[in-house]
């Protein structure tokens, strides 16, 4: 029996990108449920790789590409990467046939010869990325806090979903669709196995360059060990040669990188550039981290409880769970996600900023006491430093907690939520 389909946050977000553009783009990792989304809107689908067909449909799609093409509207183009050539002749029906909303396009891969012809698509397209499913698409937040409701400033209550151990569940575990709802252990295997797809055969999907799987694997470990950092190549290899024994060089660790970066396994964080009140020089460069916790946590060798018993580690990969979620509830708001560091060493973990110049601050910790007062200090101090003659207050300062069961607002205003309490 087919399982029923969970709502997912970029459901709306799909069907607002098609009713403006002839087409869109959905992309993704793999396994993070772009097909079955897709399908929920569509009218009718043709699968690339489909047994049997994938190289009747390449042939097709350089013979006669319109005949792929038909369809009730809109249809679904799946694994359109397979024939990199239908994208002309989508761009074609787009700019000639009547209305909008006429094809959805899923890829788990950004063909490299294609970077710039894509581009070629501009006004016709739109693109949508989808991520590994957030705690409240996987049913595991409660949902009693709307990042929605944080910037219009309105009390909040909430009672966290789940603990601190099904947290550190949930991170090895990833939000991969596949996964919700398996027994425990079958679940943490998924992880496992996508962590083996992406070595063994999917990274050279991205440029058709031949990779030693065992050193993409101590690459991802050096990965893993510096997400939530700002770490360049030049420390990335030497992290190589100091644990993996293994010396990479600058250019050869960016192709890795980069070839990740095209099946969005990887997906780092840009910094953000706010008007302050003196100047202060910002740390540019992008915040690393993985589309899923649970990529981290497999590249690592970690389970849940080894999670628990080492809460340094267990600290940065819950912070990159929660820049998953905050970026999927950021965008359902036309909100992008950033990263605040400056050269006094003054960091904020997340800073949500949407369309309208409206800003929220967020630091990200485990929970306790301590470390909650420790995010309000470097949340008052940044506010602090921000020059409010030349944009706006932020609307909210949050410490978003693995650890603890309700969601409140403090007296000085600051909002202590965990992460199981937090929707779009």
């Amino acid at each position: 029996m087919k399982k029923a389909y969970k709502q997912r946050v970029l459901d709306k977000l799909l069907v607002r990108k098609l009713a403006g553009k002839g087409a869109v783009l959905l992309e993704g990792a793999k396994w993070c449920g772009k097909t079955t989304t897709a399908e929920q809107i569509a009218r009718s689908v043709l699968y690339m790789s489909e047994t049997g067909k994938v190289e009747q449909n390449k042939q097709l799609a350089n013979i006669n590409p319109r005949l792929l093409l038909q369809g009730e509207k809109p249809r679904l183009i799946d694994e359109w990467q397979l024939a990199p050539t239908l994208w002309d002749s989508i761009r074609f029906e787009a700019d000639h046939a009547d209305g909008l909303g006429l094809y959805i396009l899923t890829g788990s891969s950004v063909p490299a010869d294609m970077s710039d012809v894509i581009h070629t698509g501009t006004g016709r397209f739109g693109w949508q990325k989808m991520r590994p499913m957030t705690l409240w698409e996987s049913e595991e937040s409660s949902g009693d806090v709307s990042l929605k409701s944080l910037f219009e400033k309105t009390d909040i209550a909430g009672i966290a979903r789940i603990d601190f151990e099904a947290v550190a569940f949930a991170a090895c575990r990833g939000g991969w669709p596949l996964a919700v709802g398996m027994n425990n252990d079958i679940a943490l295997d998924q992880a496992f196995d996508y962590l083996d797809a992406v070595e063994q055969r999917d990274i050279q999907m991205a440029d058709g360059i031949m990779r030693n799987p065992s050193r993409v694997h101590r690459l991802m470990r050096s990965y893993a060990r510096h997400q939530g950092s700002q770490a360049n190549y030049a420390t990335i290899g030497a992290d190589l040669k100091a644990n993996e024994g293994d010396s990479i060089d600058n250019d050869t660790i960016a192709s890795y990188i980069n070839a990740l970066k095209r099946i969005f396994v990887v997906e780092d964080v840009a910094a953000w550039n706010p008007n302050l009140r003196s100047k202060t020089a910002i740390r540019t460069s992008d915040t690393r981290y993985f589309t899923d916790p649970s990529i981290a946590t497999a590249a690592l060798g970690l389970g849940p409880s080894d999670l628990i018993s080492d809460l340094e580690t267990f600290g940065l990969v819950f912070e990159t769970l929660c820049m998953r979620d905050l970026r999927v509830y950021a965008e359902a708001l036309q909100g992008t996600v950033y990263h605040y560091r400056d050269k006094n060493g003054l960091e904020c973990d997340a800073v949500i900023h949407l369309r309208n110049g409206s800003y929220g601050l967020i630091e990200i910790k485990l929970g306790g006491d301590k470390l909650i007062e420790d995010g309000v200090r470097t949340l008052t101090a940044l506010s602090a430093k921000i020059d409010t003659t030349r944009m706006k207050n932020p609307s909210f300062l949050m410490v978003l907690t693995a650890n603890g069961p309700y969601a409140y607002r403090r007296k000085d205003g600051v909002y202590v939520v965990p992460i199981s309490c937090l929707k779009d």
